[in-house]
């Protein structure tokens, strides 16, 4: 039986921990500017806008980014907004799995913690990748003849290298995880301020408007490379929206750190939707720099839509080297802080017994930081990647089409999960208890509109990235295909399995760690504190 509590000895953020069922075990340690600070460096625009820029060139190009992110960030806004009610509602670290479990049951518990964790296990690997991809870019600029030597092996070593260093940070002190967390702030905000600087002002000359806003690539092979006719408005040109979608997420990292973060309620609800807002801005600053720098459209498309090919063409390669190593920083912040969410949501569903091996991953050390979960995380992410280590040229450029589909993984896994606790607070309508920060009334349309963008992404993440991944096509092979299908459908069908089989037998949600008022709900809790009285759990 779990211990009770005196909420009278705690403070509001314990109290509320307690009254949803759970005792602080987690270092509250974070200020609501680290909360925030985690979400926008997880979103990162120094990684996404870079790594997964290729997405938007090689399917729309410029007139595709210039237009697409602020229409896709516009959405996403209204996604992070609804995140934002259920925070405030319910602020545990396991977020959006325990929102779906206490307004869908453990069965949408269940998919929606599975759908978050694969989801965070493909951010972490994906942003770690493009981390050593463009370390590696950033020690060729400024050697040439070690950039003379690339090969995928050094690449995937610098990737495990990168994966290590972030766990052993997140080992070390939950403290220094939210140092760094500000400091990446900061690193952002004036690393992106530099690099957009360096791009007005250095290059001889900038594309023109025209070019920037009207003009179109398919460097996919699809459809013949055609950019009109409604193969490609329909089947090519909406997987550039997976740049966006890409870039901004991560954001429930302010979910997943409420159990260490002070006025929880207030700063999470804070931490998600001003995290999408500021980097939705800095984001479309950032892309049209890269879009006025180019020099030569048709080069950029024969590098595979690579931001370093703008920057060789724009730049000395000092100053290339310079933008790529700024690039690199901001990117391994962003895997540490990616880790970082992806252990505590770890640790959360391992407590809860939905995880194999749950008592090792929700395990606290000494420093209460759930090492061993942090460990799992990193291996994880390099089986994930492995296909990486295989060449793919398309049309003769090299694409990333493993990291592509790691990306696209990624934004299934974390945007299904989102959709799940938002369409059961859309369902639940007015008997929905709201914490201090609330959409009101506006919930109707807005969750919604969120439960829509998100089907029709996913759809999208789905799609072939080149013509050799088309089955049945000529020049079909493996090494082409966007192995996103093959993951999250296969995913999804193991945990129907296991669902069906065993896990409903015994899988009753979230585990609480306190004892509750016999008939009480958290609803109701949270009602009664609303009215000033109070609940009192047992001593």
């Amino acid at each position: 039986m779990p211990e009770g509590i005196d909420t009278e000895a705690l403070g509001e953020d314990e109290r509320r921990l307690a009254e949803l069922g759970y005792k602080q075990e987690l270092n509250r340690s974070w200020s609501g500017f680290s909360n925030f600070a985690i979400s926008f460096s997880i979103i990162s625009i120094l990684a996404g806008c870079f790594t997964s820029f290729g997405l938007g060139w090689n399917n729309g190009g410029p007139a595709a980014i210039a237009w697409g992110w602020p229409i896709v960030s516009s959405f996403i806004l209204i996604i992070g907004l609804c995140m934002s009610e259920l925070v405030s509602a319910y602020p545990t670290s396991g977020g959006i799995y325990w929102w779906a479990s206490k307004l869908g049951g453990a069965k949408a518990g269940y998919y929606t913690g599975w759908l978050n964790l694969i989801g965070l296990l493909a951010i972490d690997a994906s942003v770690a990748y493009g981390c050593a991809t463009f370390l590696d870019l950033t020690i060729g600029t400024f050697n040439s003849s070690y950039a003379e030597n690339y090969s995928l092996t050094r690449v995937f070593i610098w990737f495990v290298v990168i994966l290590a260093l972030a766990a052993l940070v997140n080992i070390f002190s939950s403290h220094l995880l939210a140092v760094l967390n500000n400091i990446s702030v900061w690193w952002h905000v004036v690393g992106a301020s530099a690099v957009v600087l360096i791009l007005i002002f250095l290059p001889e000359h900038h594309a023109s408007v025209s070019s920037v806003f009207t003009h179109t690539v398919n460097n996919t092979g699809i459809f013949g490379a055609s950019t009109h006719g409604i193969g490609f408005l329909f089947l090519v040109l909406p997987i550039s929206a997976i740049l966006t979608q890409y870039t901004i997420t991560g954001y429930d990292a302010s979910a997943h750190l409420s159990e260490e973060t002070k006025s929880a309620a207030n700063a999470a609800a804070r931490g998600i939707w001003q995290s999408i807002f500021y980097s939705a801005i800095g984001g479309w600053i950032l892309l049209l720099a890269f879009l006025f720098a180019v020099q030569d459209e048709s080069k950029v498309t024969a590098g595979g839509g690579g931001v370093a090919v703008i920057f060789a063409q724009a730049l000395t390669s000092k100053w290339a080297g310079t933008v790529l190593l700024i690039a690199s920083a901001g990117q391994f912040f962003c895997t540490v802080a990616c880790m970082t969410s992806t252990t505590r949501m770890l640790y959360a569903f391992s407590r809860d017994g939905a995880v194999p091996g749950g008592q090792y991953w929700s395990k606290l050390n000494s420093k209460r930081v759930p090492v061993y979960g942090v460990i799992a995380s990193a291996v994880v992410a390099v089986i994930l990647t492995l296909p990486a280590l295989v060449k793919v040229d398309i049309n003769g450029a090299p694409v990333p089409v493993a990291f592509f589909a790691v990306v696209s993984i990624g934004v299934i896994g974390l945007y299904v999960a989102f959709a799940i606790p938002i369409f059961l607070r859309w369902k639940a309508g007015d008997s929905f208890v709201p914490g201090r920060w609330s959409l009101g009334g506006r919930y109707r349309w807005m969750c919604l509109v969120a439960v829509v963008e998100i089907a029709v992404t996913s759809i999208v993440a789905l799609f072939p990235t080149s013509v050799g991944g088309v089955p049945f096509v000529s020049g079909f092979a493996w090494k082409f295909v966007n192995y996103t299908p093959i993951v999250v459908l296969g995913a999804l069908f193991l945990l129907w399995v296991a669902w069906h089989v065993s896990v409903k037998n015994w899988f009753k949600g979230p585990k609480t760690t306190v004892d509750l008022p016999e008939g009480v709900s958290a609803a109701d809790e949270l009602a009664a504190e609303q009215h000033g009285g109070g609940l009192h759990l047992p001593t």
